[in-house]
């Protein structure tokens, strides 16, 4: 008998059988494909199954006017604010897991990537084989502006960009097309369109970026971009430093520090240090991003602390520790995955 719970995860996961090929659709279309619990249960599911031999190709698209706008996070505020921190933990174990089989996927996985791509939606396609752009591609990891950092492996693909656009992509939120993606790796491919030759900005930038965010700390990034916008006043270095300085100051430290950190890691590693620091992160405090964001929409986050040089190191240093064995914590479990070539694993 089919339950209420499989239906909707059925419902909010398109499935099609063409030959050797497998379609899958982000069916949400109204809360721009949100990854709920169920969809993610589901394609775990089906992404495990799919490595029959007699399927060859995995292709996931989303519903609607977005590929994926990051993962349902509301479920888990409402079960943190009831001191259910453990529901949230369980949720991110799942993502995380998804996001690993998908980043060691033996069969050919593409993302066609038209529309929102963020936060959590950028792990259900960042990992995989090639990754379709176009011309509606917007892309980002928006969680320092909610007092979050870069998850869902971002520690691992983000700090394998080009020189330190890392940085830059998982500091300021920066949005990406399609033609920006294309050009510093996150997508492989872009579908032809009029848009194809449009300037891609932030990577015209790059001799900028690299000069500055490749500073020690979060406070030098800051000054040596202020002190490029002294040199040459540049809108784009303004926005850069407006955004920097809307974000969590602590998010911003944690951030920088989870992609160096990335840097050398494999992509395992990656997602069992993130859900360490998720878990610590939910089991603390509900951030003020995601009240002023997500509940009250009042859009006036208050920090705690304020600024930059009020987050010390041993603030920072909390979220890269193992955390104790206890309350049922227990460190991610991500599944065995026997004999794989080097080649599957790097995709980017």
């Amino acid at each position: 008998m089919t339950t209420a719970v499989e239906m909707a995860s059925h419902s909010q996961v398109l499935m099609e059988d063409k030959y050797t090929v497998r379609i899958l659709t982000l069916n949400r279309p109204n809360q721009m494909n949100a990854l709920s619990r169920n969809m993610i249960t589901r394609l775990l599911q089906l992404f495990l199954a799919y490595e029959d031999p007699r399927v060859k190709l995995v292709i996931l698209k989303g519903q609607g006017k977005a590929f994926c706008a990051g993962g349902d996070v509301r479920p888990v505020i409402r079960d943190i604010v009831q001191g259910k921190w453990r529901f949230g933990a369980d949720f991110f174990s799942d993502q995380y897991t998804l996001n690993y089989v998908m980043a060691t996927y033996s069969k050919i996985q593409i993302s066609i990537m038209n529309g929102i791509v963020m936060g959590g939606g950028a792990g259900v396609s960042i990992h995989g084989r090639f990754r379709i752009a176009t011309e509606k591609t917007v892309f980002a990891m928006p969680e320092t502006e909610l007092g979050l950092f870069p998850d869902v492996g971002a520690s691992y693909f983000l700090s394998r960009l080009p020189g330190f656009f890392g940085e830059f992509v998982g500091l300021t939120g920066a949005r990406l097309d399609g033609a920006e993606m294309l050009a510093c790796g996150l997508a492989t491919h872009f579908v032809p369109s009029t848009l194809l030759l449009k300037k891609a900005v932030s990577i015209c930038r790059l001799d900028v970026i690299d000069k500055c965010f490749s500073r020690r700390t979060v406070e030098e990034i800051i000054s040596a971009l202020e002190r490029e916008a002294i040199k040459e006043p540049d809108e784009w270095i303004s926005a850069t430093l407006r955004a920097l300085k809307k974000a969590s100051p602590a998010s911003l430290k944690i951030s920088l520090r989870s992609i160096r950190e990335g840097r050398f890691q494999e992509v395992g590693q990656c997602l069992i240090r993130e859900y360490r620091m998720r878990s610590l992160q939910h089991r603390v405090l509900i951030t003020q991003g995601c009240r002023a964001v997500v509940i009250d929409k009042d859009r006036k986050p208050k920090w705690e602390p304020r600024r930059l040089e009020q987050v010390t190191d041993n603030m920072v240093d909390q979220y890269f520790k193992r955390m104790d064995e206890e309350e049922e914590w227990e460190d991610l479990k991500l599944p065995p995955r026997i004999n794989l070539p080097s080649s599957i694993i790097a995709k980017l």
